[in-house]
C-alpha cells in the first residue's frame, strides 16, 4: 500500500507525477479524475520529453463541458503516480483549459491499476496494485 498525499483545501486532487520520454522526464501536476477514461497529458509535456505528435498511434477527439477538443494518443516510456509506475503508457494529449498550474488528469487508464481509497479530509490517497503491469516506483 502506498500513501500519497495532496492538499485538502484546493478545489481539485492534484498530485505529483512524472513522465518520462525519450531520455528525459518530467515532473507533473495531474489531477484525479475518476470520469475521465483516459489519462490526459498537455502537448508542452509531451514536447519537453522529446515526442512529437508525428509518434502519435491515434487522433482522437473528447467531448467535455466546452465542447470538442481534438488530440491524439501516445504512449510514453515510463508514467508514474501515487507511488506505481506503468512502463509502455499510453496516454491522450490535447491542451485543458485547466490553468498553468495542472499539467493533465489521471484517469481511468491508469487508476484501474489499483485499488484506492481517498481521503478528502485529512488528503491522502491509499492505493495499492490490482494489475501486474503496475509496480511499485
Amino acid at each position: 500500500m502506498k500513501i500519497t498525499e495532496f492538499d485538502p483545501k484546493r478545489d481539485l486532487i492534484i498530485v505529483r507525477s512524472m513522465i518520462w520520454g525519450r531520455g528525459q522526464y518530467n515532473q507533473l501536476s495531474l489531477a484525479i479524475d475518476t470520469a475521465s477514461t483516459a489519462t490526459v497529458v498537455a502537448p508542452h509535456v509531451i514536447e519537453d520529453i522529446g515526442y512529437t505528435p508525428r509518434d502519435g498511434l491515434s487522433i482522437t477527439t473528447v467531448r467535455s463541458a466546452i465542447g470538442k477538443e481534438q488530440g491524439y494518443t501516445l504512449k510514453v516510456a515510463r508514467f508514474e503516480a501515487l507511488g506505481f509506475a506503468c512502463s509502455n503508457f499510453e496516454v491522450n494529449v490535447f491542451d485543458l483549459a485547466t490553468g498553468p498550474d495542472i499539467d493533465g488528469l489521471i484517469g481511468l487508464s491508469f487508476l484501474q491499476h489499483f485499488d484506492y481509497e481517498i481521503y478528502s479530509i485529512v488528503g491522502r490517497i491509499a492505493a495499492r496494485p490490482a494489475a501486474a503491469d503496475a509496480r511499485p516506483a
